[in-house]
This record gives C-alpha cells, sequence and structure tokens, in this order.
C-alpha cells in the first residue's frame, strides 16, 4: 500500500491523477469532502476514474447512513475493490460491502466510541486487509471539542484509540493505517508524527495535501546507518545462533525481527522511490 496514502475528493476527477501521481495510493473521497449535492457526480467520476486499481481506494460512507448501497453499487461499475468504510463499527457491516463487493477488500476506518471497542472483530473479519483510525470524529462522538493539546500533542483519548487500532491490526496481520494531521502547513510536524508512526508498527499515514507525502516517505525509509546496523546485525546472526553480543548488546529474535523490519522497509521506500521516478518522468500514467 505504500507509506504516504493521499485522500482526494470524489467530485473532483481532474485531481485525481495529480494525487495518484504524488502519492503511494491515492483515497477518491465519497464521504466527508463531498457535500450532499455533489454525491451523485462523485461517485459517476469515481466510477469512470482511470487509475491504477492496486493503488487506489475508495472511502465510502457509513454504514449507518443511507447513501453506502449507493457507493457501493458505484464502485461495483469501478474497477476498483479496495474499499475504505467510514466509521465502521462492527464485522457485520463489513459483511454489507462484501455483500455488494464479493471481491473487496476493506480498509476499516475505525473513527468512533463503537468503532475503537469493535477493533479486534473489525481486524479479525477475512476481507479486512488494513485499519486505520482517526481522531477528530472519534472525539466528536464523545462530545469532545479537540484531540489534540494546545501544544499538538494528542490527547489521551486518542492514543488510546491509536494504540487499539494498531494492536488489533497487528494482532490479525493487518496493515494499521495513522490518522491524518490536520495541521497543513507543520510539515516537520508531520514528518515527526509519522516517524512515531513507522517506529509504533504502522504501515501507512494518510495524507490531505500532497505537501505530507515527502516528509512521510521519508519518515518512514530508514536511514542509511539504520539500514547498516540491521543489516549487520543480521548477518552476524547467521554465524551466531540463540542470543548474541553484538556491539555491546544483547541480540535475540525481537531485535532481529526489528532488523528484518528496518531492512524491509528499506527495499519498500527503493521501489517507492523508483516508481515515483518513473511517473515523474512521464512514464507511466
Amino acid at each position: 500500500m505504500g507509506p504516504a496514502l493521499l485522500f482526494c475528493p470524489g467530485d473532483r476527477p481532474d485531481r485525481f491523477g495529480k494525487a495518484a501521481d504524488r502519492a503511494d495510493a491515492v483515497i477518491l473521497d465519497l464521504e466527508d469532502a463531498v457535500g450532499p449535492d455533489a454525491k451523485e457526480g462523485a461517485r459517476g467520476a469515481v466510477a469512470s476514474a482511470e487509475l491504477d486499481p492496486a493503488r487506489t481506494i475508495v472511502r465510502v460512507n457509513a454504514a449507518s447512513t443511507d447513501l453506502l448501497d449507493d457507493d457501493l453499487a458505484a464502485v461495483a461499475r469501478s474497477p476498483f475493490r479496495t474499499v475504505m468504510l467510514a466509521k465502521a463499527e462492527g464485522a457485520h457491516e463489513v459483511d454489507r460491502v462484501v455483500a455488494a463487493l464479493p471481491d473487496a477488500r476493506v480498509v476499516a476506518l475505525v473513527e468512533t466510541a463503537r468503532g475503537v471497542l469493535a477493533a479486534e472483530a473489525l481486524a479479525a473479519h477475512p476481507s479486512v486487509v488494513g485499519l486505520m483510525w482517526g481522531a477528530e470524529d472519534l472525539v466528536a462522538s464523545l462530545g469532545g471539542t479537540a484531540s489534540r493539546h494546545a501544544g499538538g500533542a494528542y490527547r489521551d483519548v486518542a492514543m488510546h484509540a491509536r494504540s487499539r487500532v494498531l494492536l488489533a491490526a497487528g494482532a490479525f496481520g493487518r496493515t494499521a493505517i495513522d490518522a491524518i494531521r490536520a495541521d497543513i502547513a507543520d510539515l516537520d510536524g508531520a514528518e515527526a508524527e509519522a516517524a512515531d508512526a513507522a517506529a509504533s508498527g504502522f504501515g501507512a499515514k494518510a495524507a490531505i495535501h500532497p505537501s505530507h507525502v515527502a516528509p512521510y516517505r521519508r519518515a518512514f525509509a530508514p536511514t542509511e546507518a539504520q539500514l547498516d546496523e540491521a543489516r549487520r546485525i543480521l548477518a552476524a546472526a547467521e554465524t551466531t545462533p540463540g542470543v548474541f553480543s553484538f556491539e555491546g548488546r544483547m541480540v535475540d529474535e525481537p531485535i532481529l525481527r526489528h532488523a528484518r523490519s528496518v531492512v524491509a522497509r528499506g527495499a519498500s521506500a527503493t521501489a517507492d522511490a523508483a516508481r515515483a521516478a518513473t511517473t515523474t518522468n512521464g512514464s507511466t500514467a
């Protein structure tokens, strides 16, 4: 899926291609980014969009609304089968998506109190490939007014939801996607937040502005020093079975798993950079 996912309003087909080119995957949004009067036009635009299905996600409206069935019908007319279910609150809602799209790959967007409590059940569903969490709708569902403190740090309730979604995704082998950062101008904050997401185990982070794509990619890509150390640890493990000492540190299986993860992220970052360069040079659509 790639580390940087970029939302694009479903009623702005003029932006679809640009968003897809700039990010690792584009999320065509039929929910919050589209006003009530523009929903039908957005569905038509998504259904006829000519984007790479492997790098395109369609966010549909919540199952609690009367909009979901029409959204899914539009997706069924498209080549896209990765669906982000907004405000997901239970496995039965994923069943509704699969009933309309039997081959759907569902990303459950957990952004309500009920959704947080159902995170494990959502992750366990066989059609779910990822879990994302959202802070603003979550706090609003609790009657709160702000997900972050004045300094920018998340409030405890938001961090609890973030951790629970990450743990649920990890327990069932799903990709965990970190929430968007609404402060568009704070690129340093975006990179720091993405770096924490990568170090914690998230596989990607969502963005609402293309300026956050580069900071996210930098944050998820290991440094040359980190890659070098990880490779040397893994090389040492090949000749030293069991627990061993490496440059004054004990190395056991969890440390080896960390090293493998760093190497894998490095390979993914290289592949993403190559794809981005190809797209920039105009060799791909």
